[in-house]
């Protein structure tokens, strides 16, 4: 859930006239059958479809791949807030719902072989495959859902209890059939985060302590299993040959790899230099002076790596620098709004970047969901309760953020700024920024986990100090800077806030009051505000497409106006390189790069055969 990234990242609302029931079985009166539940209108794929579009169904299973991690990991419970878990963790799990990569957002049974939705919405039952089970050869039952539901939300990450959070009660109806009950029928979305829950073996935790790290691999069901590892180093997986789902619509054409190999590298500089070396398959480039200089090395020229730029249609949403607003220096808007003018982009573009970003200026940028200019009269009808307590511009303008020459040298926008901070108490005396009230000295820190971030924030600090701010930064390693933000033991950290095509429940996770003081929260903000509480439910809520748009462009509208980001820049493509035996389909899905549909073809070795 880290990202989950990412993620993750995640949502789905569903209609009577999405859901197609399947016949082979008699529907209950009071529901709706469905194979494959969809965002908006019916699912794109028929019941029994035979593959996603963006695989290659006859594609070899061959072959073993290295990728690179950074840091370390002391853990392979992912699922509590102690402990860093390594990367590739998930791939040991199944879910009652799988995700398809080509839609807005709609997902088909793996676990379940169908879902029966109430028609008022009040609960949903999923039917378990009777094939399914786990890597020991013990069937899944409805009584493991039953367990991984209550040990999520009772001792799981603090992150379930929020998201689970509408979900009155639990229950297997019989061996194959859980059903859950919901306390409102207005989150939409629910039956469609149950249905993304990785499954855990309620047998294997009655000897095993759920709440603790551990480096014991865990009994899964899913595609891959732990195959060895050296803490903190390297974890090694395998395809499960007899994996039970390797033959279901969702599954097939994925999943390739005899085994993933995840190495683990101080950091982002060093993974680099081991890539040119051979050392690991495949890179996401994210550094922009590395994709546009440093990709000249021998393996690239000669046609053993590959380097290749993929677009894609995905909601690329907030990254930028985070202030702590539980801390008295942040807490005034007008504070948080003066630092973002002493950051100069476009002169960091041009000189850091080759130019090669965009601004990002809302928190769900590259989507319908971003604000626009003109505010709709929906929107003005969700803020206008609370006209007292939201700036003006929030009624009248679109946001945009502070704008340089690009000189490196703006006195127009750091005059803005020390206006701005004048307003809130703070002024320079003997060269540094204090509160006229408090005394207290304006300094604080940039909390960083990569050293590649030191270069753009060293401009900054200049900038900053032409204030009287003392401001400093420190690198520190993945472990220290995962723990640290749990706990929000920072003053300013660079962050992402991603989103989906369908935003929903993880909105509440990032920006509401009730997740504020919630340690391992995604609300690294620390926001508290009536408004955002109400916007946040509004998206929850929201019956129809036009509904949600309303709610999330005034939600972004006022999270904007409430300067509790320093936006940073976005990029709308994959920029990626890989070893050359590796391919991919030629239709890759738009929502994601779909690296578990390439494979290894060892028998042609040529860059253009992707």
């Amino acid at each position: 859930m880290r990202y989950i990234a990412i993620f993750s990242f995640l949502i789905a609302i569903f209609s009577t006239t999405s859901i197609k029931a399947e016949e082979s079985t008699p529907c209950p009166k009071d529901a709706i059958c469905s194979h494959g539940l969809s965002i908006f209108g019916t699912p794109d794929y028929p019941v029994n479809f035979p593959h996603f579009a963006y695989v290659n169904p006859q594609a070899p299973k061959d072959g073993d791949i290295k990728l690179s991690s950074i840091g370390s990991f002391d853990s392979l419970n992912s699922f509590i807030l102690k402990g860093v878990p390594a990367d590739g963790i998930s791939s040991i799990y199944d879910s009652l719902l799988h995700q398809s990569k080509d839609e807005p957002f709609a997902a088909y049974g793996l676990l379940a072989q169908r879902v029966i939705l109430a028609k008022d919405r009040s609960w949903v039952q999923f039917e378990l495959r009777p094939e399914a089970h786990w890597h020991d050869k013990t069937p899944i039952t409805a009584h493991d859902v039953v367990f991984t539901f209550n040990v999520l939300r009772t001792k799981g990450h603090p992150f379930y209890r929020t998201y689970y959070n509408d979900v009155s009660s639990v229950e297997a109806i019989n061996n194959q059939t859980v059903k859950f009950s919901f306390s409102t029928n207005t989150n939409r979305e629910l039956p469609l985060v149950l249905g993304q829950m990785k499954i855990l073996s309620k047998a294997w935790y009655t000897s095993h302590d759920f709440t603790k790290t551990s480096l014991t691999p865990q009994m899964g069901s899913g595609p891959y299993k732990i195959d060895a590892l050296d803490a903190g180093k390297w974890i090694r997986y395998t395809r499960v040959d007899d994996y039970w789902a390797k033959d279901l619509p969702v599954n097939k054409g994925q999943y390739n790899f005899n085994s993933i190999t995840y190495d683990y590298y101080r950091d982002g500089n060093v993974a680099f230099e081991a890539f040119k070396a051979g050392e690991f398959d495949f890179r996401m480039e994210n550094i922009s002076k590395n994709w546009a200089t440093g990709y000249n090395f021998p393996a690239l020229k000669d046609g053993r790596i590959v380097k290749e730029e993929i677009y894609h249609q995905i909601p690329t949403g907030m990254q930028g620098f985070v202030m702590n607003s539980r801390l008295s220096k942040f807490s005034n808007p007008n504070v948080r709004k003066a630092l973002g003018y002493a950051f100069d982009f476009e002169w960091t573009n041009k000189q850091l970047f080759y130019n090669a970003y965009t601004r990002t200026e809302s928190y769900f940028s590259n989507s319908d969901y971003a604000h626009t200019r003109q505010i709709g009269e929906g929107e003005r009808a969700l803020l206008k309760p609370f006209r007292n307590q939201l700036p003006a511009e929030v009624f009248t303008t679109k946001y945009n953020a502070p704008k340089t020459s690009g000189s490196g040298n703006d006195r127009t926008n750091l005059r803005i700024a020390k206006k701005l901070l004048q307003e809130a108490g703070w002024k320079i005396t003997n060269g540094e920024l204090i509160h006229s009230e408090s005394g207290e000295k304006m300094t604080f820190e940039f909390l960083l986990a990569s050293p590649s971030f030191e270069r753009v924030v060293g401009p900054f600090i200049m900038n900053l100090k032409k204030l009287g701010i003392n401001a400093t930064m420190r690198t520190v390693d993945s472990a220290q800077y995962i723990k640290r933000t749990e706990e929000f033991d920072f003053d300013i950290i660079v962050s992402s806030f991603g989103q989906s095509n369908s935003p929903g429940n993880e909105q509440k996770n990032y920006w509401h009051s009730s997740t504020a003081n919630q340690k391992g929260s995604r609300n690294l903000a620390g926001i508290s505000h009536p408004a955002i509480d109400s916007l946040v439910d509004a998206v929850t809520n929201a019956k129809t497409r036009k509904d949600l748009t309303t709610a999330t462009r005034a939600l972004d509208r006022v999270l904007c106006y409430g300067y509790y980001v320093i936006p940073n820049w976005h990029v709308r493509s994959f920029r990626i390189s890989y070893n050359s035996q590796l391919k991919h389909p030629e239709l890759l899905p738009k929502y994601d790069l779909g690296f578990m549909g390439w494979w290894i073809d060892k028998a042609n070795n040529t860059p253009e055969n992707k």
